[in-house]
């Protein structure tokens, strides 16, 4: 939701020069994380592919900290959590397929 309404990270888009991916970027992370939600109880195959695009989302919100030179620390957190959903998409494939 913070990509719709903060100003903290409206100002981080426009300092990755991405503005006008803001709200797209937002809009996936919901869809990912309910997709998650849903998937964990309900559909495997769903969690596979939320996982999946969130951890692609994430190595790209990386790429993009690495591309202008941010430190380890404010580029750990994209890091970490494509890592997270990149482990969830390998935990789902041992068990469901």
């Amino acid at each position: 939701m913070n990509c719709f309404y903060s100003k903290f990270i409206i100002a981080e888009f426009h300092r990755y020069k991405l503005a006008k991916y803001r709200k797209l970027t937002g809009f996936l992370q919901l869809i990912g994380a309910i997709g998650l939600l849903i998937g964990l109880y309900k559909n495997p195959t769903l969690l596979l592919l939320s996982s999946a695009g969130l951890g692609f989302l994430m190595l790209a919100g990386f790429a993009v900290r690495i591309k202008i030179k941010d430190n380890l620390i404010q580029s750990s957190p994209s890091f970490i959590f494509a890592a997270l959903n990149l482990y969830i998409v390998y935990k789902t494939c041992l068990n469901y397929f």
